[in-house]
């Protein structure tokens, strides 16, 4: 595989909401947002069927799914560092630096957030947060260690409960980490949290 910004950025999504079958060759993604499964099933060229599934908690609440078979791609992921069954065992994974942002920008799509508020204590002090979820605390500590090595930006890991774990950047840190995943307004991205980004860059910057 040849990498690029679409692919590392494939590859935060497979990480978060994607999962690989025990026969070693099937991948699916799954997701809340067709716009995600659409923007990851270009970026492979996937012409599969985007199906549906329902939550097996409410059976309400409707999911997007895609999935397909490439034994050359799922070899690929695996030399990476992911493998079935990853959800509380996931560590490190190699992806080149130069699309680090990329897959950061995937990993906040599928399973991270961003939020921000005025904190009434303060005049005028407007609150940012970014934060990647994962039950695999190890992965977490590599992405902290990672995202501090390649931009000098620190973060802290807390317990979310439910066998869930957080990473997390204040505000100072939020803009800087913010500004290096989406460095162009054209990079492939879920719409509606690009938006929640630029709202509150724009909110800062006044």
């Amino acid at each position: 595989m040849r990498w690029s910004g679409n692919l590392a950025y494939a590859i935060g999504l497979i990480t978060t909401d994607g999962s690989l079958s025990k026969d070693r060759r099937h991948i699916n993604l799954t997701s809340k947002d067709k716009e995600q499964i659409t923007n990851f099933a270009k970026v492979l060229n996937l012409k599969n069927k985007i199906g549906l599934k329902y939550s097996s908690y409410t059976h309400q609440k409707k999911y997007y799914q895609i999935q397909f078979g490439n034994v050359k791609f799922y070899k690929f992921l695996e030399r990476i560092g992911l493998f079935p069954n990853k959800t509380k065992t996931l560590g490190k994974l190699k992806i080149p630096k130069i699309y680090f942002a990329d897959y950061l920008r995937g990993h906040l799509d599928g399973d991270g957030c961003t939020y921000s508020y005025f904190d009434p204590r303060w005049k005028n002090s407007f609150m940012l947060y970014t934060t990647f979820t994962s039950a695999s605390k190890k992965h977490l500590e590599w992405l902290r260690n990672r995202i501090k090595d390649l931009y000098g930006i620190e973060g802290k890991i807390g317990f979310q409960g439910k066998s869930t774990y957080n990473l997390r950047f204040a505000k100072k840190s939020s803009i800087l980490l913010l500004k290096k995943m989406y460095y162009h307004k054209k990079v492939l991205c879920l719409g509606r949290k690009r938006l929640k980004v630029c709202h509150a860059l724009s909110i800062i910057n006044r």
